[in-house]
């Protein structure tokens, strides 16, 4: 196991007598969660009072996105900084176990195309990458060929009911509103054929225009607590069939340690089969 994660499993049934109370039990939970929203934003804090303290404050003179400005700016240090990630890495094979062979996938927030479209990509399926940044639509149209991308805002998308046999959203709800997160979570489900299935990724944290800083740029992070961000997908109408949490340290010097949630579902209910 990468020494930068720490993966969490849900515990087993508590049995009775074993603590004081159940109470107690959810109480110690809860304050664990907390705590791990207040360092997380603690970090964040901080790293934006050193970045204003140098002067290096992001324009964005020429209007573009504030998520197209960041990752402009980052590019391939991006990839680099979460290439280690083992949990992205299992999110993606526990979709090529259960994907027919030429799936159509769909990519929110492709980035450079790595890991994700490129490991879909090679293992024979259709893959169409949207992203707002025209830097990382470059980077993944360069590296990985097999694939097709677009630069576009995906709140803007038309999507066709029932069109995909995927849909993967790493990390690229967090600097959408909670409204726009919600209808796109709603948007996308729909988008999936009956069957079809869902991985999404997110940070975890009760945040809401958070002002920070990642990995040297400025940011503002909304996002939900994990239970929210499960009864999201729920309440889109998609079956959540696991969840799994870590803990990582992104490859970078500006970087903080994040939680991380992986999320695995699909439209309908019921485990979807491995493919074979």
């Amino acid at each position: 196991m990468d020494d930068q994660q720490s993966r969490h499993t849900p515990d087993p049934a508590v049995p009775a007598g074993a603590f004081a109370s159940r109470s107690e039990v959810w109480e110690e939970r809860r304050k664990e969660q907390r705590g791990t929203v207040v360092r997380a934003a603690r970090g964040w804090h901080d790293a934006r009072h050193r970045h204003a303290e140098t002067g290096c404050v992001l324009a964005d003179g020429n209007r573009r996105s504030p998520a197209a400005a960041v990752f402009d700016a980052l590019g391939s240090d991006y990839e680099k900084a979460f290439a280690a990630s083992e949990a992205h890495r299992a999110s993606l094979a526990w979709l090529l176990e259960r994907l027919p062979p030429g799936s159509r996938v769909l990519d929110v927030g492709s980035g450079t195309g790595r890991p994700t479209a490129a490991t879909l990509a090679a293992a024979g399926h259709r893959v169409l990458g949207v992203d707002v940044s025209p830097v990382m639509v470059e980077i993944a149209s360069r590296q990985v060929p097999e694939a097709e991308f677009r630069r576009g805002d995906i709140r803007e998308l038309p999507l066709e009911d029932g069109s995909l046999d995927a849909v993967c959203v790493y990390f690229a709800l967090l600097q959408m509103s909670r409204a726009e997160q919600a209808d796109l979570v709603r948007r996308l489900a729909l988008a999936l054929r009956p069957g079809g299935l869902f991985a999404l990724a997110t940070v975890p944290l009760d945040v809401e225009g958070f002002d920070g800083v990642f990995m040297g740029q400025d940011v503002r992070v909304t996002s939900f607590a994990a239970q929210a961000v499960t009864a999201l997908v729920r309440e889109a109408g998609l079956t959540v069939l696991s969840e799994e949490s870590v803990m990582f340290v992104p490859a970078h010097p500006d970087a903080t340690p994040e939680p991380q949630l992986f999320l695995h579902g699909r439209r309908g209910g019921g485990e979807a089969a491995p493919a074979g």
